[in-house]
């Protein structure tokens, strides 16, 4: 769903609430409208107790600064995009949030090796890669591989609402699925061993 011209982005709720983000310039970032981003965290908080949270396809980085401004320690944005990682850097800095964050300008499975050999582990994962790219199921699979997820880590897909995501991916089950005209979000649960009685 791409924005029209002035059409203006902000932090929903939290510290942040209300502050102005940048979008990247062009239309191949697809940014999370605001109305998304809203349900996405009534589903998944709203608010948090801490923990990590990872924002594979940043673009503006919004979803990964809305997790901050709810609550959480840290958030580690990933774009390979050298302009989306300008503003992911420019809304950060503008947030005075440079400190609790971390940007990496590689693809998202370098990336995911990268954290992985830090033996980094999250309570939240956004997945929102670009609709023609998307391998969802697959980048699961490698987050549980990796070693990447906490016990009852959520993962938040955003897809094209034409797919239909598994129902579970390993030890990832699917807990809600709500669809938003042509956007759909899947939010997995992670229970390590969950069929393992």
């Amino acid at each position: 769903m791409y924005r029209q011209p002035g059409e203006n982005m902000r932090v929903i709720a939290g510290d942040y609430k209300g502050r102005p983000l940048a979008a990247v310039p062009g239309r191949g970032t697809r940014p999370t409208s605001d109305k998304v981003k809203e349900s996405i965290f009534n589903m998944i908080g709203p608010y948090f107790d801490g923990g990590w949270a990872l924002d594979l396809y940043a673009g503006t980085g919004g979803l990964g600064i809305e997790a901050l401004s709810r609550g959480a320690d840290k958030a580690v944005f990933v774009d390979a995009d050298p302009k989306a990682v300008s503003i992911v850097k420019q809304n950060l800095a503008a947030l005075k949030l440079e400190g609790r964050s971390e940007i990496y300008r590689i693809d998202a499975a370098r990336a995911l090796r990268a954290l992985a050999k830090r033996q980094l582990v999250f309570e939240l994962v956004f997945l929102d890669p670009p609709y023609a790219k998307q391998q969802i199921a697959q980048e699961l699979q490698v987050l549980q591989e990796s070693g990447l997820l906490s016990s009852e880590c959520r993962i938040v897909a955003e897809h094209d609402a034409g797919v239909i995501l598994p129902e579970r991916v390993g030890d990832c089950a699917v807990q809600r699925i709500a669809s938003y005209g042509d956007t759909a979000v899947t939010i997995y649960g992670y229970e390590k061993n969950a069929e393992v009685l």
